[in-house]
């Protein structure tokens, strides 16, 4: 099953949108796999996802997943993509019902491996990229539990 969700890099003070595509594909290969020139960190995403996955109660799909981040010739750094692949490898993966409100959201967020969503940095561009996006909410620090 494929699946979009969107995200934002930043370069200096400017944001662009990305593209997060998950394709699940449960007949072939085993290992997952993101493309779309990502840096060491994004990469490193895929672990935090699982552990963050085993902590939830939730399964890291055992056969190919790959994914996109685009528009590819973009250099995609740091570790605020682990909350969009997150949702968008449950979804595939028929973990969790895919909403058609999900579109109209910039997804962005840092996992602690127990799932915990950590505060990005450079909230002001990401919320410029989602505003051009014309999308409904983008919050880029999740609230304080009391």
């Amino acid at each position: 099953m494929l699946v979009k969700t969107f995200g934002s890099a930043v370069y200096g003070v400017e944001a662009t949108s990305i593209t997060v595509e998950v394709n699940w594909l449960p007949s072939s290969g085993k290992d997952p796999v993101i493309v779309g020139l990502p840096d060491g960190a994004v990469k490193e995403s895929l672990q935090r996802v699982e552990s963050t996955f085993k902590t939830n109660n939730f399964a890291m799909p055992r056969t190919k997943v790959v994914v996109n981040l685009a528009p590819a010739d973009i250099r995609k750094s740091g570790t605020a993509f682990d909350l969009p692949i997150a949702i968008s490898i449950l979804i595939a993966s028929e973990q969790v019902k895919q909403t058609e409100a999900l579109s109209q959201y910039v997804i962005m967020g840092e996992l602690g491996l127990d799932g915990e969503v950590r505060p990005i940095k450079r909230c002001i561009a990401h919320r410029h990229s989602g505003a051009q996006r014309r999308v409904s909410r983008i919050d880029c620090s999740p609230r304080q539990r009391t």
